[in-house]
């Protein structure tokens, strides 16, 4: 067999296991996307798998119980200093205490998880909480200058 002959069925195995993968993948409803929107989400309806959601972390809504190790707090579509709080956040339990340095209220942060419910009373059970950097950065504003 010649060496051209050996590339080209090489090329045409890799391209059928890669159409494979892709239609297989397809079917099973991966998407190419990291996250959805909360607004995204909610427009979708109850999911049974795992997903990731985007929002801002509703202010005034982080309560952490020491004694279970969990953390609640609400999520909300859009950043609380364009919309205010918003009453339609979604619920989230973390079963754990240890959150990324970033999260407060406000901050942008993707949740992972399932959700339990249906309705208002749905609870979203994140196995793992990510906070966004700031874009920019802000240095915090002092009274008085240091010289």
């Amino acid at each position: 067999m010649s060496k051209g002959l050996q590339i080209a069925l090489g090329a045409i195995v890799v391209a059928v296991l890669l159409g494979w993968y892709a239609s297989t993948s397809l079917r099973e409803g991966a998407t190419f996307r990291y996250y959805q929107t909360l607004a995204e989400f909610r427009a979708a309806g109850p999911t049974p798998g795992r997903v990731r959601v985007h929002g801002y972390v509703a202010p005034g809504s982080i309560a952490r119980d020491v004694d279970s190790k969990t953390v609640r707090f609400a999520v909300q579509n859009d950043p609380p200093h364009k919309a205010g709080i918003e009453a339609d956040g979604l619920a989230v339990r973390y079963a754990s205490l240890e959150l990324p340095d970033l999260f407060k209220d406000g901050a942008e942060v993707v949740v992972e998880g399932k959700v339990e419910g249906e309705g208002p009373d749905a609870i979203f059970h994140a196995s793992n909480v990510l906070a966004k950097c700031p874009s920019k950065f802000q240095a915090k504003q002092t009274e008085s200058a240091p010289f």
